[in-house]
């Protein structure tokens, strides 16, 4: 909702951008006030890789930004950082910065704070079916070891438990490719608001 937002408002979408990275610093500090464990926010899908190459090499630059200035409040917060989704796909600038952010806060673990980049929930089961396939021709699994829990080790969200609430902001009432698997369960909450109007109040 962040293009929306500013449209609606009669700026240009980057400024949408920029007031919804404001609202993902507030909301990460009110989720680690709370005790919330986890959170995972939807900050880049495959498919914002077709939107204008400006307004795409713009986002980049944001996220590069907002990564290196979050590290202090993850350090101070005990936030471990991870990145999920198709890591290889981002520049490479991004990229070392998502390695050091990730190594950095490793140790931490009053939450754990995932941004979803380059990511698609499709692409994400297609990419663990493919490795799960690929130990199975080299041997070292049978078909019949083929569980949920073995698929969701291949999953990019490996490790970290499936989400009790999805909140869908915007009004839309679509899931948008996200964590496909691991909402078989998730409770959905879906807000009028856009998100860069999504508080804590």
């Amino acid at each position: 909702g962040n293009g929306r937002w500013a449209r609606q408002r009669l700026l240009n979408r980057i400024n949408g951008h920029r007031k919804g990275i404001d609202v993902v610093r507030d909301i990460v500090k009110y989720c680690r006030e709370l005790g919330i464990a986890y959170v995972t926010l939807y900050t880049f899908s495959r498919e914002n890789w077709m939107s204008p190459a400006h307004e795409v090499h713009l986002l980049m630059r944001l996220l590069e930004t907002h990564l290196k200035n979050e590290e202090k409040m993850m350090m101070d917060s005990d936030i471990r950082f991870r990145a999920v989704g198709n890591i290889s796909e981002l520049p490479l600038p991004v990229r070392n910065i998502v390695a050091n952010l990730e190594a950095k806060t490793s140790r931490n673990r009053s939450m754990t704070l995932q941004l979803a980049l380059s990511y698609s929930g499709r692409d994400e089961i297609a990419h663990a079916a493919k490795e799960i396939a690929l130990k199975a021709a080299s041997g070292e699994i049978k078909p019949e070891d083929v569980t949920e829990e073995l698929v969701s080790s291949f999953l990019y969200t490996a490790g970290v438990p499936d989400p009790d609430l999805l909140i869908r902001t915007s009004g839309e009432k679509r899931l948008s490719n996200f964590l496909l698997w691991q909402i078989a369960y998730t409770e959905i909450y879906i807000a009028d608001v856009l998100w860069p109007d999504f508080t804590r109040g």
